[in-house]
Formats: structure tokens, C-alpha cells, sequence
């Protein structure tokens, strides 16, 4: 999207409560990855829509997007994994600042490696990937199986800050990771189960429904 563009669609967003200002600036000032301010309300609009019952959320970081996920749909319960320790510990603090911990579950450990506590709480009504990159096919082949009928699936980041189209990278580490993303985006978009679409929002936001 083209960058003026970009900065008046973010300039009209509303400002947002204190608490997730704070976790905004935190996010800034300790590198730490959250959605882009676009992407996020283009997320919490299609929940709002659909309105799920359950969630499931492959990567929470500082529990950012689970608290902003909790926030626009009240009476949802959200499921959310982490592994690393810090980020997991932060993510705690800020779903008890919030009193959200009667909303939002958290799973400590690898995403690939957690699928049974994830299954006993399943189905969900929508599965929100936001994780490591290279790995969102393999979340998205496991995580899938408990989807419910009706579900969804909401990936982040599959532009990648436009460098999905760039033909020239030099970082070998980010060519490979473009061309997984790549990958994926083809597979996705090609997947017989599956509708898709891809959202030019924030840093690209793909939207699966079932067939």
C-alpha cells in the first residue's frame, strides 16, 4: 500500500485505551513484534463480524493482539501459545493488568509441539497465525483439524513489508525466509479446502474460510 495512504488510514484510527498504549510503547521500545496498527483493526473488524466463541492464537508475544482480541469480542475465549519465556512472562503480566485471565488461556511451550493441550479446548471458531514465518504451513496443516465448520483462519505478515515481491535480496537469511513465505502464500491461495484472500493491510493479512 502506498505509504501516505498507509499514515492517513492510521492517523483516523481512535486512540487506544492506556493499558494497550503502554504495551504499544513497550513493543516499540524493546523490539518486540506486535500488528501493525491497520492490520489489527482489519482483524478485530472480521471478528467483530463473525463474532467467534473461541479463539486460537499461534503466537501471543506480549499478549498484545489476545488482549485486543478479548477487548473487541467480550464473551470470546481466547487461546493463545508462546515459548519464549520472557515474552510469555510479560504476556501473563498484562492479561492480569487487564483482568482478562477468565478470558484468554495460555500455553507455554513450541506451537508445534503443544498440539494436544491446544486440541482439548478445541473446536475454535477462528485461528489466528502470527508466529514464525518459515513454520505457517506446518501451523496451518495442524492447527486447521480444529477449526469449526463455519471457522476462519487470519494469517499475518504474508507481505512481509513488500519484500514478497522484491527480486533482489541480499541477506541470504531473509531471501530464504521470503521465499518460504512466498511458498506458502501459493499454497495457500491454490488450497482446495479453502478460500482465501489476501488483504494489502498492515504488513498483509490473508483470510481463510472453508469450502
Amino acid at each position: 500500500m502506498n505509504g501516505e495512504i498507509q499514515q492517513y488510514i492510521e492517523q483516523l484510527i481512535p486512540k487506544r485505551s492506556e493499558l494497550f498504549s503502554r504495551i504499544e510503547s513497550y513493543a516499540e521500545e524493546n523490539d518486540v513484534p506486535i500488528m501493525e496498527s491497520a492490520g489489527i483493526e482489519a482483524l478485530l473488524q472480521i471478528l467483530r463480524i463473525q463474532q467467534p466463541k473461541r479463539i486460537l492464537e499461534v503466537g501471543t508475544a506480549i499478549g498484545y493482539s489476545a488482549l485486543r482480541m478479548a477487548d473487541a469480542i467480550p464473551h470470546t475465549k481466547v487461546v493463545t501459545i508462546e515459548r519464549d519465556e520472557e515474552r510469555y512472562t510479560k504476556a501473563e503480566e498484562n492479561f492480569q493488568l487487564a483482568n482478562k485471565t477468565d478470558n484468554i488461556h495460555l500455553i507455554k511451550g513450541d506451537a508445534l509441539e503443544v498440539e494436544d493441550q491446544v486440541k482439548k479446548l478445541a473446536p475454535y471458531d477462528a485461528i489466528f497465525i502470527d508466529a514464525a514465518k518459515g513454520q505457517y504451513k506446518r501451523f496451518f496443516e495442524m492447527y486447521s483439524n480444529y477449526l469449526s465448520d463455519d471457522g476462519i483462519i487470519i494469517t499475518d505478515n504474508v507481505l512481509f513489508k513488500g519484500l514478497v515481491c522484491e527480486p533482489n535480496i541480499e541477506n541470504k537469511r531473509i531471501r530464504s525466509l521470503v521465499k518460504k513465505i512466498n511458498e506458502f502464500n501459493e499454497w495457500l491461495m491454490s488450497h482446495p479446502d479453502y478460500h482465501t484472500v489476501i488483504l494489502p493491510v498492515g504488513d498483509g493479512v490473508a483470510i481463510s474460510k472453508k469450502r
